[in-house]
């Protein structure tokens, strides 16, 4: 392990002082699973809500193609009219806010399919997935830095695998972020439109893989769910 790595997990950081605007990537499975097998890539979406235009030269070409990567997956995600329907559920009391709160269901529902989408097991994905954020902590910005050693010390990815870790999630947010406190409102509606959620996510995810695969020749691990979407025509 790197020795950033080493010396700080020890600590749980989290955001402590307020921000004006929540710069949090909270879909972070959907985003690293769909950055492929290319690690440099796969650094880059994850950093890429922290990286200003500006800045794109810092980094290697992969990297930037991953920083890329990120803004287009959220681009295609916030116009997709499938979200929009699922993030109606909860623009009431979350407002423009109802996205991030998308993000982290859709990202329950990937960890509890994650056999359908990847032929390895969530653990030694997520494991190798903190062992190549900490090789490359060097390049990370230093905003990233800051929540890393909780990102791996808690396993905030593991977290949404279950409602509960989905509201000590949300309850974490509002209190150290912009996010509303309305966190009973976002698992009552959760639970209760579980079953629309559930095919909402199914019915997105598939052409989210499709349009970064075409568009970024992303090279996921699973030959057998790409090799069934061409035979049966998804």
């Amino acid at each position: 392990m790197h020795d950033f790595c080493g010396k700080y997990l020890g600590f749980v950081i989290f955001i402590t002082e307020p921000r004006p605007e929540i710069n949090l990537v909270v879909n972070y499975l959907a985003h690293i699973y769909l950055s492929g097998t290319n690690e440099e890539i796969l650094v880059g979406n994850f950093i890429g809500d922290y990286v200003k235009g500006f800045e794109l030269s810092k980094y290697s070409e992969q990297m930037r193609k991953g920083i890329m990567l990120h803004r287009h997956i959220d681009s295609f995600t916030d116009t997709n009219l499938i979200v929009k329907r699922s993030k109606q559920r909860m623009v009431e009391r979350y407002r423009k806010y109802s996205g991030i709160i998308i993000d982290i269901v859709y990202d329950h529902f990937l960890v509890n399919s994650w056999s359908v989408y990847s032929s390895q097991p969530i653990e030694d994905f997520l494991l190798n997935v903190h062992d190549v954020l900490c090789k490359y902590v060097d390049s990370l910005p230093e905003g990233v830095k800051l929540f890393l050693p909780s990102f791996i010390k808690n396993n905030w990815i593991q977290k949404y695998s279950s409602i509960e870790g989905i509201e000590d999630v949300l309850h974490r947010m509002s209190r150290h972020t912009t996010l509303p406190e309305e966190t009973d409102y976002a698992i009552r509606v959760l639970r209760s439109d579980y079953d629309q959620f559930a095919a909402e996510f199914a019915s997105f995810f598939p052409s989210l893989i499709s349009y970064v695969t075409k568009s970024f020749g992303v090279i996921l691990d699973h030959e057998e769910y790409h090799s069934g979407m061409e035979t049966t025509g998804k």
